[in-house]
C-alpha cells in the first residue's frame, strides 16, 4: 500500500468491521508497515485513528501488527472478536463520526482551503470527514503521463484484473489534459479489449477512476459493474498479458521493436514490449514490471548480484521497486556493498550520473577496484549462501512453498518467476 501515489480508503468506507475509519486506517498500517505512509499520519498521530483505536481497545502497534498478518475479511474478524463491539456501539459510534463538524478554528479554516482549491463553489462539504475525503481527493485523482508512464498492464492492483490499473492512469491523465503521447478508451486498442471484457463504456469507467482514486474503492467499483467471476478474470489476464502479434500485426509489432529498441525474438507479447518502451522513454528501470536481472549475472566487474542490484537501486531512484527491497534492506545487498565499500545511498546517488552499466563497471573498477581472487571468494561465498537457521527455512517455505533449491539466489531466481508469472 503506497499512500504516495493514492490516497488510503474514504473514512466512510465500512470495509473493515462496518466501523468508520477503520478501512482507512488498515490501509495507513499497512503503509506504516512498508515505509510508504507518503504525507499521511497513522495512529496515535492521527486524530481519526485516535479515535477509532480508542474506540476499539486497540492500541497502533497491535493494529499494525494485525494487518502484517491478516487480509480484510481475516481482519474484520479480528477487530470485532479482540474490540467485543456489538452492532448498537458500532452503529452509535458510526454516526457520531459521520455527523462531527469541524470543531476548532484550524479545522474550520483547513476545510475552507480544501474547498477553495479543489472545489470552488460547493456549499454540500460540512463535516470533518467530508473534509479528508476532499483533501484525498483533490491531491491524487490527477495523474500526470508526462513525468513518467502509467502502470503496466501487468499490474493486478484495481479489482485483480490486468490492465484495468494502467486504464485508470490513462483515463485521469486524459481527464486532467496531461496523458502525453499515451491513449485512452477507444483510441487504444488494448483499452477497448479491456473495456469489452468488462462491459463498462470508456466515459463510464472514466468517471469512475476520476472519483476513486484509491485501487480497492475502484476495484470494487469494476468488479460490482462487471459482474466478472475469479474465473473469467483470471482467463483474461492470462489472455491480455500473453496477447502476442497475429500474422496481420506480425510487420507492425517488429517495426515497433525496432523502434524501440529491442529484439522481437526477445520480445514476444505487446505487453512485454509496451513494458520495455514505457520504461526507455522515461529512463527508468521499474520493478513493479518485471524483475531485476537474476543474482547468478557477472556483467559488472565479474561480480555476481551487482548487475542485480544496480537494476534494485535504480528501481529504488524512480520510486518503482515494487515488491523488491534494496540497501540496508536487502541481506544480499548488504554483503555486496560491504564487498564494494560503499553505502546504499552512495551506490544509488552514482546510478543517477552512470546510466549504463559499462559506465558502472569503469566506475567501480576505477574507484573501488578488487582484484580476482578476492572476486572469486566472494562470489563463492555468495553463490553457496542460504538459510542456516529454522526461522530462515519457515521464511523460504512461507515465501515459495516446497522447493528443492538450497541457495538464496537459487530462492531469488524462483520468486521472481512466481511473482511475475500470470
Amino acid at each position: 500500500m503506497n499512500l504516495k501515489r493514492q490516497p488510503p480508503r474514504r473514512p466512510t468506507n465500512l470495509g473493515i468491521a462496518g466501523i468508520v475509519g477503520a478501512a482507512r486506517m488498515t490501509d495507513k498500517a499497512r503503509a506504516a508497515n512498508e515505509e510508504t505512509l507518503g504525507d499521511y499520519l497513522y495512529g496515535e498521530t492521527s486524530g481519526l485513528d485516535r479515535r477509532v483505536l480508542a474506540f476499539l481497545g486497540i492500541s497502533a502497534d497491535a493494529f499494525a501488527a494485525a494487518v502484517k498478518e491478516h487480509d480484510d475479511a481475516a481482519l474484520s474478524n479480528w477487530v470485532l472478536e479482540t474490540s467485543g463491539k456489538t452492532a448498537s456501539e458500532i452503529a452509535a459510534f458510526n454516526e457520531e463520526r459521520l455527523t462531527q463538524l469541524p470543531d476548532t478554528d484550524e479545522h474550520k479554516q483547513r476545510m475552507q482551503e480544501r474547498i477553495a482549491r479543489f472545489a470552488p463553489g460547493r456549499t454540500d462539504i460540512k463535516t470533518g470527514l467530508q473534509s479528508m475525503e476532499l483533501d484525498d481527493w483533490g491531491s491524487f485523482w490527477q495523474v500526470v503521463l508526462t513525468e513518467r508512464p502509467p502502470r503496466s498492464a501487468r499490474a493486478k492492483d484495481v479489482g485483480g484484473i490486468c490492465g484495468v490499473a494502467r486504464m485508470a492512469d490513462k483515463a485521469r491523465a486524459e481527464r486532467a489534459g496531461k496523458i502525453g503521447e499515451y491513449k485512452y478508451g477507444d483510441a487504444s486498442g488494448q483499452d477497448v479489449r479491456i473495456l469489452a471484457f468488462l462491459g463498462i463504456s470508456a466515459a463510464d469507467f472514466q468517471e469512475a477512476a476520476v472519483n476513486n482514486p484509491n485501487n480497492f474503492e475502484l476495484g470494487d467499483w469494476v468488479l460490482e459493474n462487471s459482474g466478472k467471476s475469479t474465473a473469467e478474470v483470471d482467463a483474461f489476464n492470462h489472455t491480455l498479458v500473453n496477447y502476442a502479434p497475429s500474422e496481420e500485426t506480425r510487420e507492425r509489432f517488429e517495426s515497433r521493436c525496432r523502434e524501440v529498441g529491442v529484439s522481437p525474438t526477445e520480445i514476444t507479447t505487446w505487453v512485454a514490449l509496451q513494458d520495455v518502451d514505457d520504461e526507455r522513454s522515461f529512463g527508468i528501470v521499474d520493478l513493479e514490471r518485471r524483475a531485476p536481472r537474476s543474482p547468478f549475472v557477472t556483467d559488472i566487474c565479474g561480480i555476481v548480484h551487482v548487475a542485480r542490484m544496480v537494476d534494485k537501486g535504480r528501481a529504488a531512484n524512480s520510486d518503482s521497486l515494487g515488491l523488491y527491497y534494496y540497501g540496508e534492506d536487502s541481506k544480499m545487498d548488504r554483503i555486496a556493498l560491504g564487498f564494494l565499500g560503499l553505502t546504499p545511498d552512495a551506490f544509488a546517488a552514482a546510478l543517477k550520473t552512470l546510466p549504463t552499466d559499462a559506465e558502472v563497471d569503469a566506475w567501480l573498477r576505477e574507484n573501488y577496484p578488487k582484484d580476482e581472487a578476492d572476486i572469486a571468494a566472494h562470489n563463492e561465498r555468495l553463490l553457496q549462501a542460504g538459510p542456516s537457521s529454522e526461522r530462515e527455512w519457515a521464511f523460504v517455505k512461507k515465501m515459495l512453498g516446497h522447493t528443492d533449491a538450497k541457495t538464496w539466489f537459487e530462492f531469488a531466481v524462483i520468486d521472481d518467476e512466481k511473482t511475475f508469472a500470470i
